[in-house]
C-alpha cells in the first residue's frame, strides 16, 4: 500500500520540459486559442520569459476584448487566421478543443515543431516556483469525471491533505501549478482531449470510469478515442483504476505502460474480488489496499453516504475511494469526504415532489451514455428528452430503459431520432412530441410529464442530447426544467411540494 504521501517524478521525468525557468526565455512559443486555457497558457509562458503569439480564427468583440488584455502585457495575438504558423515558431501550445487535423498543427509537423496542450505544460512547469511538485491523481472516462474528480478533493480534504480539483473541471491547471498556494496533492479531471495533446503526463494513480461512443468526430474512431483515455494510465505509480462493468477500461490497463509495481484496481457495484473495491449489503468495503485482500475487507462507508445514490453516483464514488486509498488515505477521510459532498447542480438533482410524483433534474446527462445511468437509477419513469443528438442514436438507450418508462416527452431538434427507437423498442409506452423548440416549450414538457405520472413516479429530466438548440447550455435548460417544476407545485393545491 503507497504512504501516506509519495512524491511525484521529477519534473524533468519522462518529459523533454525544461527544469529551470531560463530555459524559457526567449523561446517562441505559439498559443492556439483564445479561450481560457489559452490566455493561462500565454500569460504563464510570457511571465517565464518566452516570446508568445496567440493566435485565433474568430475575431469578435469579445476575442478582441481578450486580446487587447493580453496586449498590454506584451503577449502578441493574431485574430481571423487560425491556419498559419507564425514564423519562428519553436513550439505550439493547443487549446483542448483544436481539432488534430487543423491546418496549423499541420504546418507544425511539416516545420518540425511540436504541438502540446495546457496540461502538458503544467506538467513541465511542475516545480517552476522552487516547490515540491504535488502529487497527479488523475481521473478520465465518458461520464462521471466532474463528479469524481469533486468526490475525490473532498476524501483529500477530510484527510488534512492541501488539495484541489483541476483540468477539465474548469480550473486551469497551469494557474494552480504556478500559483501561490502549496498543494500535496491535486485531483485532476482529463478530457480525452487534454490527454492526446499530454504525451508526457505521468500521474501517481489514474482512473479511467467508463468508455462509450463520443467526440468521434473530433477523434475520428472509437479506437482513437478509447487510445486518448489510455493515456491516463501511462507512467502509473501506484494504482491504475478501472470499472470491473466495463471491460474496455480494464483493456486499457493491460496496455499502459506502468512504473514497476504499479496495480490494477478494480471497482464494481457487487461484492468485491482481491485488489477491488465493492459494494457488500450497503457498505462501499475496500479489498485492494488492506494487508490480506485474499481474505479480509475494509469498510469505507455505507452507500447512504453517496448522495445521491444512484448507482453510477456509488461507482464514482468507488473510483474516488480507490485513488485515495492508493494515495494512502485512511478508512474515515474516505467515509467523511463522501458525507461532505455535494454535486454541482443539474446532475441528477432532486428538485421537489408534486403530488406524490418525484422530479429529478439531470440536464447534465447530453449524451446517450449518461442518460442510460441515469434511468437506471429509477424503476418507474417519465423520460423528458431530447435536443442536439451529435450523431448519436438512441436503439440501445430506449431498450434497456424501456421496462422502466411510464411515459416520454420529446423536446428539441432531434427529438425524431428518440421516437424512432421508442417505436422499435417500446411501442406501447405513450410519446408526447413537442413540435416546439423555444425556451418555453420546457414548460409544456413539465405540465405534459405531470399529465402521465403517477404517484411514486419519477419525473426525470435526462436528455440524452445536447442543449444547444434551445438553450444556452445544459445549466440553462436544468434552470427551466426546475423553474417549471416549481411553478407546477405552486399550482397545488396548498402550494404542497413547493
Amino acid at each position: 500500500m503507497a504512504g501516506h504521501q509519495v512524491t511525484p517524478p521529477s519534473s524533468s521525468s519522462g518529459s523533454s520540459g525544461p527544469s529551470e525557468p531560463s530555459a524559457w526565455s526567449g523561446k517562441n512559443i505559439t498559443v492556439a486559442g483564445l479561450g481560457v486555457s489559452g490566455i493561462s497558457a500565454a500569460r504563464a509562458l510570457a511571465g517565464l520569459g518566452a516570446r508568445v503569439t496567440v493566435v485565433d480564427g474568430g475575431d469578435s468583440p469579445q476575442l478582441r476584448e481578450r486580446a487587447a488584455g493580453l496586449e498590454a502585457d506584451g503577449i502578441a495575438v493574431r485574430l481571423g487566421d487560425a491556419e498559419t504558423l507564425p514564423e519562428g515558431t519553436e513550439l505550439v501550445v493547443t487549446s483542448p478543443g483544436w481539432k488534430p487535423s487543423s491546418p496549423l498543427f499541420a504546418a507544425a509537423a511539416e516545420a518540425g515543431v511540436d504541438v502540446v496542450g495546457d496540461v502538458e505544460i503544467a506538467w513541465r512547469l511542475r516545480g517552476e516556483n522552487g516547490r515540491k511538485p504535488a502529487a497527479w491523481l488523475a481521473v478520465t472516462g465518458t461520464n462521471g469525471k466532474t463528479t469524481t474528480v469533486q468526490m475525490l478533493a473532498s476524501i483529500l480534504k477530510a484527510a488534512g491533505l492541501r488539495t484541489r480539483a483541476v483540468g477539465n473541471i474548469g480550473t486551469p491547471i497551469i494557474d494552480v501549478v504556478l500559483g501561490d498556494e502549496e498543494y500535496d496533492v491535486l485531483a485532476v479531471e482529463l478530457s480525452s482531449y487534454q490527454l492526446h495533446w499530454a504525451p508526457s503526463v505521468r500521474a501517481h494513480s489514474g482512473a479511467v470510469l467508463n468508455l462509450a461512443p463520443d467526440h468521434l468526430d473530433w477523434h475520428g474512431s472509437m479506437k482513437a478515442y478509447a487510445a486518448d483515455k489510455g493515456r491516463i494510465y501511462e507512467g502509473n505509480q501506484v494504482a491504475c483504476v478501472y470499472n470491473a462493468a466495463d471491460p474496455a477500461t480494464e483493456h486499457l490497463v493491460r496496455q499502459a505502460d506502468v512504473e514497476e509495481g504499479c496495480r490494477a484496481i478494480g471497482f464494481t457495484l457487487g461484492a468485491p474480488g482481491p485488489s477491488m473495491l465493492g459494494v457488500v449489503e450497503g457498505i462501499l468495503v475496500d479489498r485492494a489496499f488492506v494487508e490480506d485482500r485474499r481474505t479480509t475487507a475494509q469498510e469505507l462507508a455505507e452507500v447512504s453516504d453517496v448522495k445521491p445514490a444512484a448507482p453510477h453516483n456509488v461507482a464514482n464514488a468507488l473510483a474516488a475511494a480507490a485513488l485515495a486509498r492508493a494515495f494512502g488515505v485512511e478508512p474515515q477521510a474516505v467515509r467523511d469526504g463522501l458525507r461532505a459532498f455535494r454535486p454541482d447542480a443539474h446532475r441528477i438533482a432532486h428538485v421537489a415532489d408534486v403530488a406524490g410524483v418525484a422530479y429529478v433534474d439531470d440536464s447534465k446527462a447530453t449524451n446517450t451514455h449518461a442518460a442510460e445511468a441515469s434511468l437506471a437509477a429509477y424503476e418507474s419513469i417519465v423520460w423528458i428528452a431530447g435536443g442536439l443528438a451529435k450523431g448519436a442514436t438512441f436503439d440501445t438507450l430506449v431498450t434497456k430503459a424501456a421496462k422502466r418508462l411510464r411515459g416520454v416527452v420529446l423536446i428539441g431538434a432531434d427529438r425524431a431520432l428518440i421516437a424512432e427507437a421508442l417505436a422499435r423498442h417500446a411501442p406501447d409506452v405513450p410519446v408526447v412530441d413537442l413540435d416546439r423548440t423555444d425556451t418555453g416549450a420546457m414548460a409544456e414538457a413539465v405540465r405534459e410529464a405531470a399529465r402521465l405520472a403517477g404517484p411514486g413516479d419519477t419525473v426525470l429530466m435526462a436528455p440524452a442530447c445536447a442543449s444547444m438548440d434551445m438553450f444556452t447550455d445544459y445549466n440553462k435548460r436544468g434552470e427551466a426544467f426546475a423553474e417549471a417544476v416549481r411553478d407546477l407545485a405552486g399550482q397545488e393545491p396548498g402550494g404542497a411540494g413547493a
